[in-house]
């Protein structure tokens, strides 16, 4: 059982291993495990505190909403009173009056024949009268259903009175029904027309009853409720009702309020109370797509426009790395002040390790994600973008460490000149605004800290190469260098002459003209182990490889190299600068030692791949370069009487050599750079061997008194 285990645990380890080793496995993990930190990160600080709050308690503190939300209850009594304030729409029919003025005048026509008919009954013309006209009865007919007494009315009044009262109660009616009468206010213009008639003193109560009651019978509602037209103003009023908006930071309660229904109903929506378990889903969505756009942009800049680093899984471990803590560390000092939180150092150091289109791209994103924090202050967004696009310039090919703490100060004065000139413009609170500057200079200096301090350990860690750590390579004082310089000087100067030829090339194609120095200066390391079998190095005529056969020989002068790799090794050299030990030579033949051997009495048993290098061939412009650089310098030192001509077809010879042999083929160098570096090259080397002015004896004399008086030009 304990076998299977082992065998299972052995097979996992491997499967976990090689799932590791696969570069999009990698990238995908990569990728997830950022998404997760910066979006638990956010959630972190913006998730809002809760509070034990229940329905008629006092309230514990103050509590400030979290977010924007609509006061729904607020905004309901607003709609509620935008609903009173909605007068009710009716329609006004104005065939009413008409129609009530036809009824009582068609009573008042009858009344008119009745009474006309009792007059002709009086005459001597009574049987004629019957024969033509039927009596009318004002009783059987009673259009307006009165009652008997005011039909008796209207038939014993005189008939002027009975003319008065007809006309008065057209009157009566038409100022009434030209106003409009509403159904509720019948009754109501009913006792008011009642009212008129009763203060006429002309009738007498019967005529005023007989009035009264033809009101009452004709009158009727000539305005009507319009539903269709005031359910529309009411919606329109409704719309246009202003929405209660609780702000971010607007105060919801206050210490000691009494919670009522609504405001626990708010809280509850915020998800801010304890006793609820709700989430805040609105939130999450809202932090995990602004957190997905940044991820997405910066794999699409980096993918695209830095596809070296998207190569390289450390690099792209140590910019999340780097991201993260500055974000941890700007949450950590939030609470003295937003302004202190060092959002450039990121960008300063991403400048100096990676590249400084790639540090303004993660200051702009850290910049979003910090702002969304700190509640969005439009100073420090400015002061933030603005500080670290000037922290990237101000770092770029910085040599030396103490120039960053200069860098921190152009970060200070930037960061204090946005703060003065965006807090004037927005207030007049002058002590505030320099408050907030002197923050800002302190951002700067913090920043330059952070990085000085913190870039040794990138270095280290994730084996970057900056120009920092190039320049402390090639001091003079490294153990290596000194080394070389005691146990072979001749290599040693060598060195020199071949790092300033390929530093001078390299800067005139382009290249990384201090790697290509530095790459100089280590490039041939190895030569320590065996110095004397280097003709540089040997003092004297007697040559120890002239006891040695040409495969021995060759093998000691090629293994310079490995010897080089050991010693590197050893003093933990950067890969980077390892590269130049390894392939300053590629494959190239020991063309001495492989002709010696060849001219030798078993010359045809010589195999030509036993007297080269063991490679690889330069991969890079820069080692090329070196490479070159190291031919030339070694053959013109040999040319016994240089001059410009000579110096100019040896370069020409040894490139061209070169280039044949298929040593630059994978170094991307170009006909046009090659040419370049062969001018460069001459120009150097011309510096170097410059022809000496032949004084004339009269010279030379008196050049020598003067010294014996001790006096120089």
């Amino acid at each position: 059982m304990d076998v299977i285990n082992k065998w299972v645990s052995k097979l996992s380890k491997s499967f976990v291993a090689k799932l590791w080793q696969g570069k999009r496995m990698q990238h995908i993990l990569l990728a997830i495990l950022f998404f997760v930190s910066v979006f638990s990160l956010l959630v972190f600080s913006l998730k809002p505190q809760k509070f034990d709050v229940s329905l008629g308690q006092r309230s514990p503190s103050d509590i400030f909403s979290p977010k924007d939300i609509e006061d729904r209850w607020e905004t309901q009594k607003l709609r509620e009173k935008a609903l009173e304030s909605v007068e009710l729409i009716y329609s006004f029919d104005p065939g009413v009056h008409i129609e009530v003025k036809k009824d009582i005048e068609a009573f008042f026509q009858l009344v008119y024949r009745v009474r006309s008919y009792e007059d002709v009954e009086e005459s001597d013309e009574i049987q004629e009268a019957e024969q033509v006209v039927e009596k009318p009865s004002l009783e059987e007919e009673n259009p307006l259903n009165l009652t008997r007494e005011d039909l008796q009315t209207a038939l014993n009044e005189p008939l002027d009175k009975i003319n008065y009262l007809e006309t008065y109660i057209y009157e009566i009616i038409a100022q009434n029904m030209n106003t409009g009468i509403k159904v509720e206010d019948l009754q109501k213009s009913k006792n008011t027309m009642r009212q008129y008639i009763l203060n006429i003193e002309e009738f007498n109560d019967d005529l005023k009853e007989l009035g009264v009651s033809i009101i009452n019978a004709t009158i009727r509602p000539n305005m009507f409720f319009d539903i269709e037209t005031t359910e529309q103003l009411r919606r329109e009023a409704v719309e246009s009702a202003d929405r209660i908006i609780i702000k971010k930071g607007d105060k919801i309660l206050r210490e000691g309020d009494i919670v009522t229904y609504d405001r626990l109903e708010l809280l509850r929506e915020l998800a801010i109370v304890t006793d609820d378990n709700k989430i805040d889903i609105m939130l999450y969505l809202g932090i995990a797509s602004i957190v997905l756009v940044i991820e997405i942009l910066m794999i699409a800049y980096i993918y695209f426009f830095n596809r070296e680093t998207f190569e390289k899984t450390d690099k792209l471990l140590m910019i999340w790395i780097i991201m993260i803590g500055t974000l941890i560390i700007s949450k950590g000092v939030a609470n003295i002040s937003i302004y202190i939180m060092p959002v450039a150092v990121s960008a300063m150091l991403l400048s100096i390790l990676i590249e400084p289109r790639l540090a303004l791209l993660v200051n702009l994103c850290l910049t979003i994600l910090i702002s969304i924090i700190t509640g969005n202050d439009i100073i420090f967004i400015v002061m933030a973008i603005l500080g670290g696009t000037a922290g990237v310039f101000s770092v770029i090919n910085t040599q030396q460490r103490a120039a960053i703490f200069l860098s921190g100060i152009v970060v200070s004065f930037i960061n204090i000149a946005t703060i003065i000139g965006i807090g004037f413009i927005n207030s007049n609170e002058v002590i505030k605004v320099l408050m907030y500057g002197f923050y800002g200079v302190l951002n700067g200096l913090f920043c330059s800290i952070l990085t000085v301090g913190t870039l040794p350990l990138w270095e280290y860690l994730f084996r970057v190469v900056t120009p920092l750590k190039l320049v402390e390579l090639f001091n003079p004082n490294q153990p290596l260098l000194k080394k070389l310089l005691i146990d072979a000087p001749g290599t040693y100067h060598h060195s020199i002459i071949v790092g300033n030829l390929s530093e001078s090339a390299t800067d005139a194609v382009g290249g990384n003209s201090l790697l290509a120095r530095v790459g100089a200066f280590y490039h041939d390391i190895g030569k320590i182990k065996r110095p004397y079998f280097f003709k540089e190095n040997q003092l004297t005529s007697e040559n120890p490889h002239d006891k040695l056969t040409p495969s021995l020989s060759s093998l000691i002068i090629t293994g310079h190299v490995k010897d080089g790799m050991e010693l590197a090794k050893k003093h933990k050299l950067p890969k980077e600068v390892m590269d130049f030990i390894e392939q300053h030579h590629g494959d190239t033949l020991v063309a001495y030692f492989y002709h010696k051997a060849k001219n030798s009495e078993h010359g045809e048993n010589v195999d030509e791949q036993s007297f080269r290098y063991g490679g690889p061939k330069p991969q890079t412009k820069e080692i090329a370069i070196v490479m070159l650089a190291d031919s030339v310098e070694a053959a013109v030192r040999s040319i016994s009487s240089p001059t410009k001509d000579k110096i100019e077809k040896l370069i020409h010879k040894i490139i061209e050599d070169k280039l044949m042999d298929g040593q630059l083929e994978e170094s991307d160098l170009t006909l046009k750079e090659l040419d370049v570096i062969k001018k460069t090259f001459v120009k150097v080397m011309l510096g170097i061997f410059h022809e000496r002015i032949e004084y004339p004896d009269t010279d030379i004399k008196e050049l020598k008194g003067r010294k014996s008086y001790g006096v120089n030009n």
